[in-house]
Formats: structure tokens, sequence, C-alpha cells
């Protein structure tokens, strides 16, 4: 389990998750939300985190896995 989280918390891959976590969450508030923007109302912030919170631990830990996975394989 160790080796799991240090490769989870690894400098590529935080920064691509970062990355996907950006593009996805963008989009999701705007397909969320999109109406309450453009109508200038008040939106949920908690719904905009998790919409950045679940790309970046969907992207992170499919990554870390991914690699875990590549340094096992013969």
């Amino acid at each position: 389990m160790q080796g799991f989280f240090s490769t989870v918390f690894s400098r590529p891959i935080v920064i691509g998750a970062l990355r996907v976590s950006f593009v996805v969450g963008c989009v999701l508030n705007l397909i969320n939300q999109g109406e309450a923007l453009l109508a200038g109302a008040g939106i949920s912030w908690g719904h905009v985190v998790l919409n950045f919170l679940v790309p970046y631990a969907v992207s992170s830990y499919s990554a870390a896995r991914n690699q875990l996975t590549n340094r096992a394989a013969p």
C-alpha cells in the first residue's frame, strides 16, 4: 500500500491528474451549472468542488494502478 500512495503522489501523476481535472471539471461545471452561470444566478460550490475532485481522483488512481501494473509485469 505504501508503494501505491507514493506512486499516486508522485509529481508526474499529480501534474497529469491536475490537467485532466481542470479540463473535465470545467466541462462538467458547464454541463451541470451552465444555465445558472449564464443567468447570473448563484452556483453550488459543493458541486464545483466535486466536479474537479472526482476527475482528479479517477485520473490519479488509474495512472498509479497502470504504473504499478507495468512495473510488476515481466
